[in-house]
């Protein structure tokens, strides 16, 4: 199947002012961040026509699973579309997440961080680590992925430390794409839910402790990009929350949650 691209059409009007706004103004006076982790050296963009994966009704599955974040507007076959992009483990081998978890009737977390030298990234990597015999013990294939070459999970793996079997490198941003993931500059450095991080000073700290910004993407466009968090049922989608900005993170209690429900189902 022809890979399908997109970037959100909520972000679009976004995007077209970042790439004017970096036209014209030099690098040099773009902001700085701990959170975006990296000078920009290089911004570029790689934007694709819109492809249809949205559908003009909402589905929605909070009925189902009691789930409060609002449901991105996908298509029914988006877990289909999903299965056929690939992405690598973090040891470099390709695979293509049809081959991640039962396409029947297994149940997967799919957790797309931002890039692997994301200091929120490696936070949200902490707590999905320390979350993880909760997923196992439901029966949940707890899948991350981040934004990078495989060189770079390896690098947040070792350091954070993070277990090697659950991590997967998108160095191409191929599931972003085709998910409809928010990136630009202003969701950033500039939404008002990244917020949350003043809250979360501490856990931050605490994950970081090994950090090193050698796990940043050599691609520094990548470090625009923001994640989201998916619950497949087979290739049917029960839950995705797209993070707003920065740091946005859902509840992973209302994750597991939404996925014991769905095991009981």
């Amino acid at each position: 199947m022809a890979m399908l691209s997109l970037r959100s059409p909520s972000s679009m009007p976004l995007i077209s002012s970042s790439v004017s706004h970096r036209c014209s103004k030099p690098f040099s006076q773009l902001p700085s961040s701990p959170i975006a982790s990296v000078p920009f050296t290089r911004l570029k963009s790689n934007y694709t026509s819109v492809s249809p994966i949205f559908r003009h009704r909402m589905f929605s599955s909070r009925a189902a699973t009691g789930a409060t974040d609002s449901i991105p507007d996908y298509r029914e076959d988006i877990g289909e579309i999903l299965g056929d992009v690939s992405i690598f483990t973090a040891s470099g081998q390709r695979v293509q997440f049809s081959d991640l978890w039962d396409q029947n009737d297994g149940i997967a977390a799919v957790v797309l961080l931002r890039h692997f030298g994301c200091v929120c990234c490696w936070e949200l990597a902490t707590a999905l680590k320390e979350a993880k015999p909760r997923f196992d013990a439901a029966g949940v294939k707890l899948i991350a992925v981040g934004v990078g070459t495989p060189d770079k999970a390896r690098i947040l793996a070792t350091r954070l430390p993070f277990p090697m079997e659950c991590l997967y490198a998108d160095p191409e941003r191929k599931a972003y794409d085709v998910l409809g993931l928010y990136y630009g500059l202003g969701r950033t450095f500039f939404n008002p839910a990244s917020k949350k991080v003043f809250s979360r000073f501490k856990e931050i700290r605490e994950a970081t402790k090994n950090y090193t910004i050698k796990a940043t993407p050599e691609d520094r466009s990548s470090v625009l990009q923001q994640g989201g968090t998916f619950v497949f049922r087979g290739k049917k989608l029960l839950y995705g929350r797209k993070d707003e900005g920065t740091g946005d993170h859902p509840s992973l209690d209302d994750v597991i949650n939404i996925c014991c429900k769905t095991a009981v189902a």
